[in-house]
């Protein structure tokens, strides 16, 4: 997963210098899953960067947006990525700025009071980030009821999500705390230094061996506290500040103003300090432990602290109480994230009792082959119409290509006028609750608008088996009949990742080539099969046989794969004049052999192959494909073998060849995850649960 996290401009993504939107990003990227895949992009002078980092530079004009110049850098820094998730951290309204120029998935984090900040202070911004956005992150509770304000209705939106700012938590020996009472953070009346600065003085008059330490500045305000017993260290990084925490017996937060988390008083529970904080924002979130300020001044501060010296007992139990009490560590907060990440391209899995009450009626129109006399039996329609009616529904077929090849007529010369009637006519007489079309290109947009017009609850859906990549063949072509009546189709199944096409279609997901329990019955694994590699093409399925003079760029692969190996034994079809294979012929010859080549026409792309993937593994045939189609995200080395290119393939064809024992192991755990996750009736429920908007536990 390629991951881009914008950070604020100016934002100081550095070890010396990193705010609270820096730590959080570094300290959760280096726990990710993912971290391979992310990179934090800002704007920084400095050169001592945290992990993961792309610094943005751009040349400033003073008649010119910075923001804009930033965002625009920004894009042309991951133009040429695939990116799957943009974060954007702290900044609403890039959000609305971006959404523009990408498809990819956007995730905004806030970690401030949402009604502060540009880009959702309105009704309408907010409600412009709830439909732009895929995920809303809040820092707090607190932050998250901000954003809901005159938005009740949108309280239960599955996009907003808490995940509080996160520390490490490490081992504390609470034996070696010294008498020191501590402020952390900006030194101003809104973060009650004023406070603090009081009622230390009159602590450490009244308690000479105390002491007391400040961590901050504040350039803009200025208060004056000395004492001998008083210690102003200044600004310190990260890791000084937690690291002197572990000194600290009393840790005081009394903010005046609304904290939308609050990293001091996390900072200090998590190095076991005794805590007394005010009641502001979320500061209450940040630890169950802490003694609440009733009233934020100087005297309820020295009361509190005063308490506290007083009660050694008490003090002590708090400190271990409120340490052992702390789960917001950023192991916690970087899974939380990666659960995150994984949902927004993950798919749901439809309870059929729960969330549909009856069967559906469902009209299945696309192409199921019938005047080929069983030669074309094993294909997608088949095997997702077989997922529909596992799910008990009640469907009926209407085979498209068979129609408009058999009723030509001098009237009707492309049999498309007698396809369409015969649309409307089924959908009169069937009433269907949803229509899904695979492939069904002669269907016209005058036959969708009529019965959009007249069901007006009517879902449709089309699934798309066939390469939209723009370094695959037949590009335009393929992109146009996948968009040609977009308008009036609820959602989208490609066997392609939609994210990784360089055209954008709404409401699309990503289906796999679907293997099915009654088709797939061989279990290859568990022979000693005559032949090593089984590898399969042709020029077209309903033409059947090989044209004359037409070239396929996978023959140049071949070609190697048969020159460089002379010991494996390969079984090739639809190349050097060997004519394709079809129907139980395919199955015949495909039970004859220990492994399986998937190679798709054109330029690998995420998650694309052809059908002929599932049949491969469904057959129990050790299987290898391009490690670019990214299938390592479905299947790990023990179950799928992925390879860099000709060279990397010939090695393993060979590894796997000598080590029959490994490929019968990996062919076999490749066979039972493939029909257990990417079988039919997982694709048919997950098509039905997309198009109605029905959101369950998830298979894939």
């Amino acid at each position: 997963m390629k991951i881009a996290i914008l950070l604020p401009y100016k934002e100081n993504y550095s070890r010396l210098n990193a705010g609270a939107v820096s730590i959080f990003v570094n300290d959760t990227t280096k726990l990710s899953n993912f971290k391979k895949g992310i990179k934090v992009y800002g704007s920084t002078e400095s050169k001592k960067v945290l992990n993961n980092y792309k610094n943005i530079k751009f040349q400033k004009k003073f008649y010119q947006s910075s923001s804009n110049k930033y965002l625009k850098s920004f894009l042309d820094k991951v133009k040429n990525k695939k990116l799957d998730i943009l974060e954007v951290h702290n900044r609403p309204h890039y959000v609305n700025f971006l959404n523009k120029f990408s498809n990819y998935k956007k995730v905004l984090f806030f970690h401030n009071d949402p009604l502060n900040m540009q880009g959702s202070v309105s009704v309408k911004e907010r409600l412009n980030l709830l439909d732009i956005t895929d995920k809303i992150i809040f820092n707090s509770n607190w932050s998250k009821s901000r954003f809901l304000i005159d938005l009740p209705y949108a309280a239960n939106n599955d996009k907003l999500k808490v995940i509080h700012q996160s520390t490490s938590k490490t081992k504390i020996n609470f034996k070696k705390k010294k008498k020191i009472i501590s402020f952390i953070g900006k030194l101003n009346s809104s973060k009650g230094y004023d406070i603090y600065g009081k009622a230390i003085l009159k602590i450490l008059n009244k308690y000479k061996d105390w002491n007391a330490i400040v961590i901050g500045d504040e350039p803009r305000q200025k208060f004056f506290f000395e004492h001998e017993n008083l210690n102003h260290l200044g600004f310190k990084e990260n890791s000084f500040i937690l690291n002197k925490l572990k000194e600290v017996s009393i840790a005081t937060v009394p903010s005046r103003w609304d904290e939308p988390f609050g990293r001091s008083s996390l900072e200090a529970a998590s190095r076991g300090c005794a805590l007394i904080i005010s009641n502001t924002g979320g500061l209450s979130e940040t630890t169950n432990k802490a003694i609440i300020l009733n009233k934020i001044s100087e005297d309820e501060l020295f009361n509190k602290i005063d308490y506290l010296i007083k009660n050694k007992k008490y003090r002590n139990s708090l400190q271990k109480e409120t340490y052992n009490d702390f789960s917001l560590t950023n192991q916690n907060a970087a899974s939380k994230i990666d659960k995150l990440r994984n949902e927004l391209f993950v798919n749901k899995k439809i309870n059929l009792v729960k969330d549909i009450k009856k069967p559906l009626k469902i009209l299945h129109i696309t192409n199921f082959n019938e005047r080929f006399d069983g030669r074309l039996h094993y294909n997608t329609g088949k095997r997702i119409n077989n997922g529909l009616i596992r799910l008990g529904h009640n469907v009926l077929t209407i085979s498209d290509r068979d129609i408009v090849s058999n009723y030509k007529n001098l009237k009707d010369p492309k049999g498309i006028n007698t396809l369409n009637n015969k649309i409307i006519n089924s959908f009169n007489n069937f009433n269907p609750d949803m229509i899904i079309t695979g492939h069904a290109d002669n269907i016209t947009h005058d036959t969708f608008e009529f019965i959009k017009n007249k069901k007006k609850s009517l879902k449709i859906a089309q699934w798309f088996l066939d390469p939209v990549s723009k370094f695959g063949p037949d590009f335009d072509k393929n992109k146009n009949r996948l968009i040609k009546n977009i308008k009036f189709i609820d959602a989208n199944f490609l066997t392609t990742d939609p994210n990784s096409l360089n055209f954008n279609i709404k409401n699309s997901y990503f289906i796999p080539n679907p293997a099915d329990k009654s088709f797939e019955t061989l279990e290859n694994y568990k022979h000693d099969c005559e032949n090593d590699l089984f590898f399969a093409m042709s020029h077209g399925v309903h033409r059947g046989i090989l044209k004359k003079n037409k070239f396929d760029n996978r023959e140049k692969i071949l070609e190697e794969l048969l020159i460089k190996n002379k010991e494996i034994k390969f079984d090739f079809y639809g190349f050097n004049n060997r004519q394709p294979i079809w129907a139980e012929d395919f199955k015949n010859q495909l039970s004859n052999s220990k492994m399986g080549l998937n190679l798709s026409r054109g330029k690998p792309l995420k998650y694309y192959s052809s059908d002929r993937i599932a049949q491969l593994m469904g057959n129990g045939l050790l299987t290898f494909i391009d490690e670019k189609t990214s299938y390592s995200d479905f299947f790990t080395k023990r179950e799928i073998i992925t390879y860099k290119n000709v060279y990397d393939l010939i090695e393993k064809i060979l590894k796997y060849k000598n080590d029959d024992k490994q490929r019968r192991i990996i062919a076999r755990n490749g066979k039972i995850k493939y029909l257990k996750i990417f079988n039919s009736t997982n694709v048919a429920n997950f098509i039905i649960s997309k198009t109605f908007l029905i959101k369950n536990k998830s298979f894939w």
